[in-house]
């Protein structure tokens, strides 16, 4: 092709390839994100360069602040960290791959999933409509997991006693006869 043909063909292509790119980028605009108080912390940065490219089936789309990340299309997950450390609550806690979770349903279906013990506090909103707590987390808490824990959720059995270890059966409490292998005194003495 000639050097006259090559600018024409360029000349008719701009055109058309000027508004086809703003309408791909229309597409997958970038999400607009509040960044949290502390996001410029180191910890921020050692897990946000852990984070995946896909929670379940949705990929990951670019955010426009610090130490934040969202995946699908309309966004379905939102990842923030840098949040005010926490300390105890009443919200519900439990723990997915090795992190400890605190769980706000009040805005179900929408639910805010918020770190507990561990510097920086990072929060990660689900929609339970479009994928499921758990299965969000997972992926999530394996970059969050690069940050070394300083305390755990503590359950009542942690406080009060009892209670088991999940995975382990439940002790058996002997019934009194088994205890002694010997019946109950009945308060009178033997002859």
């Amino acid at each position: 092709m000639t050097a006259p043909a090559r600018r024409r063909t360029l000349a008719l292509a701009l055109p058309l390839a000027l508004p086809l790119a703003l309408l791909l980028a229309g597409c997958t605009g970038t999400v607009n994100l509040e960044a949290a108080p502390e996001a410029n912390a180191l910890a921020c940065a050692e897990i946000s360069v852990r984070l995946p490219d896909t929670v379940g089936e949705l990929e990951r789309r670019s955010t426009n602040a610090q130490a934040t990340a969202a995946w699908g299309e309309p966004t379905a997950v939102i990842y923030r960290c840098g949040l005010p450390p926490i300390g105890p609550s009443d919200l519900p806690c439990f723990t997915v791959d090795g992190v400890d979770w605190l769980l706000d349903d009040s805005n179900a279906p929408s639910f805010s999933f918020v770190s507990y013990g561990r510097t920086p506090v990072t929060e990660v909103i689900v929609d339970n409509d479009v994928v499921r707590g758990p299965e969000a987390l997972r992926p999530i808490s394996a970059a969050v997991a690069a940050v070394p824990a300083e305390m755990r959720c503590l359950d009542a059995t942690d406080v009060f006693g009892g209670g088991t270890v999940p995975g382990e059966e439940p002790a058996q409490t002997p019934a009194p006869e088994e205890q002694t292998g010997a019946p109950e005194p009945s308060g009178t003495p033997a002859p």
